[in-house]
């Protein structure tokens, strides 16, 4: 029999003590920011059926990326791939319990069966955050200013990423009237516009040419350009701002400067390929050359709440996921060092294990994280594992400090040492706890 691969699925990863740190840092700081807000934790069902998924999402995500099986029952069901869908169904389950707005939000893993690539997984997890019950532009600027203050919160400055906004009946408009297109090809012309930056500018405008047609490609090739320069609202053409959704769009931003978002940019050429967005939508990318990606987004879906035999519900909502945001900390020097959950390693010296064993039980009861090894090796192998765990601080545990009362303290990062009382040992690491907190209160401040 062939030993076993000690490789992890394709797609996925292994998540060791140093990165679970890491991931427990970027939870709990979630966590913070949606919290602050009034939001509302929930979780929900790995499995979902199907139909659940190929009601809205798109045959892309619902038909070909998603895990999908027949369970013992004979139900076609799927892993989830997204949390959209579950947390309306969920709403929907509820309609008339829930008090409104409801702001609701969770952390978990999805599966989607796609190429796995930087940034991108087969598993993953994120954030997702969903205001629900309510039918304005506030809502929208609410969840924009979350998405902003949910990378400020890591101590982003604002020239490290942008928000990129769009409306879909604001799309639908410049398809109709100002690119002067049916159904069909804007269609194809929103379609082609969400793989804009995935594929070469001449492959763009050849399968531009073949949405006009030869006879009104020069002129719509022409209209493309006008909407690829505008960067702000005001830089639109005077024909796309006579629509009805464009108030709504400047009502927006004006919201989102009194609420202190400076970098979010108007984007005509925003589509979020997902076909349940209704209103707003948006995506939140990195600037930096090396990382230079989008790394979330979302928007409005007024209408999946109502595919679940209910009335339609106003919502809004975004999704952040772990790796990207990783990528982004890891670019930007934002990553903190994390400190392992040990706060002091005993190192046993001679046979006194038994006795240790009672010390660290009383250290415990002071409040503070002691590992112990009782493993029984010589000290420097003890001292070794230590090391590699990165725990910060050793105590050497012997007779004579049993008996005398007084213990030696090593910090691992100056090689200091201390000889101190049993109530000094506490004084001295709770207070390195309290300086190691204050720490991670600094690296959050812009």
């Amino acid at each position: 029999m062939n030993a076993l691969s000690p490789q992890p699925y394709k797609g996925t990863r292994d998540f060791y003590p140093e990165d679970k740190r890491l991931q427990n840092y970027i939870f709990a700081t979630w966590k913070r920011v949606v919290q602050r807000h009034g939001y509302e934790e929930y979780g929900a069902p790995l499995l979902e059926p199907l139909e659940v998924y190929t009601a809205k999402s798109g045959q892309e995500l619902a038909g070909e990326q998603t895990y999908m099986f027949e369970d013992r029952g004979g139900r076609t069901v799927a892993i989830r791939p997204e949390m959209t869908p579950t947390i309306s169904r969920m709403v929907a389950a509820r309609r008339q319990e829930l008090g409104y707005p409801a702001r609701l939000f969770s952390i978990a893993n999805f599966m989607r069966y796609e190429r796995p690539q930087r940034g991108r997984e087969r598993e993953f997890w994120q954030l997702n955050v969903d205001l629900f019950g309510v039918d304005s532009v506030r809502a929208d600027a609410e969840i924009l200013t979350l998405a902003y203050e949910s990378l400020k919160e890591f101590g982003a400055r604002d020239d490290m990423f942008e928000i990129k906004v769009n409306h879909r009946e604001f799309i639908n408009y410049m398809m109709t009237h100002y690119f002067e297109l049916d159904s069909v090809q804007s269609h194809l012309m929103m379609k082609l516009f969400d793989r804009k930056n995935k594929i070469p500018a001449e492959t763009f405008k050849q399968q531009a040419t073949e949405i006009f047609g030869e006879e009104n490609a020069p002129i719509g090739l022409q209209k493309i350009a006008t909407i690829l320069t505008a960067t702000t609202i005001k830089e639109l053409p005077s024909e796309l701002r006579q629509s009805e959704t464009f108030v709504e769009i400047k009502d927006l931003f004006d919201q989102l400067e009194r609420a202190g978002v400076r970098n979010a940019q108007f984007d005509a050429t925003l589509m979020r390929g997902l076909d349940y967005y209704t209103g707003m939508v948006f995506e939140v990318v990195d600037k930096a050359p090396e990382n230079n990606r989008s790394m979330f987004g979302g928007g409005r879906y007024d209408g999946l709440v109502g595919l679940f035999g209910v009335d339609p519900l106003p919502t809004v909502g975004f999704a952040p996921g772990l790796t990207p945001l990783m990528l982004f900390l890891e670019t930007h020097n934002l990553i903190p060092k994390l400190a392992p959950s040990a706060d002091v390693s005993l190192v046993i010296v001679g046979d006194v294990l038994d006795d240790a064993i009672v010390f660290a039980q009383k250290l415990r009861k002071e409040g503070i994280n002691v590992e112990i090894d009782i493993s029984e090796r010589k000290i420097d192998k003890q001292i070794k594992a230590v090391v590699k765990r990165q725990v910060p601080y050793m105590i050497f545990v012997g007779e004579t400090e049993l008996q005398q009362g007084f213990f030696t303290l090593k910090e691992m990062a100056t090689a200091e040492e201390e000889r101190l009382s049993f109530e000094r040992l506490v004084t001295r690491l709770a207070d390195r706890r309290v300086r190691q907190h204050d720490d991670d209160d600094d690296l959050l401040i812009d």
